[in-house]
């Protein structure tokens, strides 16, 4: 049997590299909920810089979230977020190479609207374009708009985004398209322009239901965690069950930077984080993952990692320790790519462009394809 090659997106991982990327911090406060943080205000002209420098340090992508309602606390962390979509326009226009990648809640937007704005993302950025989808999950983040569907539960949320996949899909490639679904009608709707190719599909998904949507319509799944071990199990699923029905997905996590000339420095300021940890927003994001009032303020799992300050996992320490442990995650994970968070994206992105990216590049270099899988 042969084996299964991935679509082509002029991406490292085309030919068994890997895929670097950014997580665009388009919310005030980054991904750390401290006091102690480097200041980020979410706004576009700081996004335009970190979608500039990525791009000038040899980035692969950029990618924004969607988000409609923050955490609050002392630092009213998330509060202020920008769209996602639009953001991402703009910076495709401020950059040439580096793909843009947008976001869109499933829940929130009509498939025939979302056809159309990531075809007019594709003609922006002259064919760099990409969606992650998300099937929604905070309640109260859409309910506050009266956008949040009663009796449809998380299976049924996948039920619905793949329908809503379908449609735009199909948008994207027919002169008309009529659909009779559960959760989405079309009659005669009609999309133009179309995409010059396909845009890149990605999603986030660790249920059952959640990976085999990822198999059936993605290009690639975001895996939740930065244990190596835990990760290489998770690919492994994540693959197999693409490959049971004849797909290749690719396998990616996040991982939040902190750099510093030493390991020691580095470690400092991730502890100065830890030591402003902002307790109010904790809250915040607690109710928002759907905690119940009488367990919030009581210690877990999740309080007990989330005390760290960090919003994902994280490495701190100097380019060589990020560099070797990076190395090292990929060499176990087998994953396909990262997408990286820092705590200051204007000093940090420069830095790991310069002594980190290279060294990946040269230990993950990929090889020539000899085939692809759509």
């Amino acid at each position: 049997m042969a084996e299964l090659q991935p679509t082509q997106f002029g991406v490292p991982s085309d030919t068994g590299g890997k895929d670097l990327g950014i997580f665009l911090p388009i919310a005030n406060g980054g991904w750390i909920i401290s006091k102690n943080k480097p200041e980020i205000d979410g706004s576009y002209d700081y996004c335009r810089q970190c979608g500039v420098l990525a791009e000038e340090a040899g980035f692969d992508f950029i990618m924004a979230m969607a988000k409609y309602r923050g955490y609050g606390g002392e630092t009213h962390h998330w509060d202020s977020s920008l769209d996602s979509v639009m953001t991402i326009a703009g910076l495709a226009e401020a950059t040439s190479r580096v793909k843009t990648w947008g976001t869109v809640h499933t829940l929130l937007q009509n498939p025939g609207v979302v056809a159309k704005m990531i075809a007019t993302l594709d003609q922006i950025s002259g064919g760099r374009a990409g969606l992650n989808v998300v099937t929604g999950s905070y309640k109260g983040e859409f309910s506050q708009m009266g956008a949040w569907p009663e009796g449809v539960d998380h299976d049924a949320r996948y039920d619905l985004a793949k329908e809503w996949v379908t449609a735009i899909k199909r948008l994207w490639a027919e002169d008309s398209v009529t659909m009779d679904g559960n959760y989405v009608q079309l009659e005669d709707c009609q999309s133009w322009p179309k995409p010059q190719k396909r845009p890149f599909l990605v999603c986030a998904g660790s249920s059952k239901k959640g990976m085999r949507f990822t198999s059936e319509e993605m290009d690639a799944i975001f895996l939740s965690g930065g244990d190596a071990e835990q990760l290489a199990q998770a690919s492994k699923d994540a693959k197999e069950d693409a490959a049971s029905i004849g797909r290749f997905v690719r396998t990616y996590s996040m991982m939040t930077i902190v750099l510093g000339e030493t390991d020691e420095e580095a470690q400092a300021k991730a502890k100065h984080y830890a030591d402003g940890f902002d307790e109010g927003a904790l809250e915040g994001m607690m109710r928002a993952y759907g905690f119940l009032d009488n367990e919030i303020g009581k210690e877990n799992d999740f309080t007990r990692k989330a005390r760290s300050s960090f919003m994902s996992a994280h490495i701190a320490g100097s380019s060589e320790t990020v560099a070797a442990q990076l190395t090292e995650l990929f060499e176990v994970a087998g994953t396909d790519g990262l997408m990286l968070i820092f705590d200051d994206y204007v000093t940090g992105i420069p830095k790991f462009g310069k002594e980190v990216l290279p060294l990946l590049r040269e230990r993950f270099p990929g090889k020539i394809a000899v085939g692809q899988n759509a």
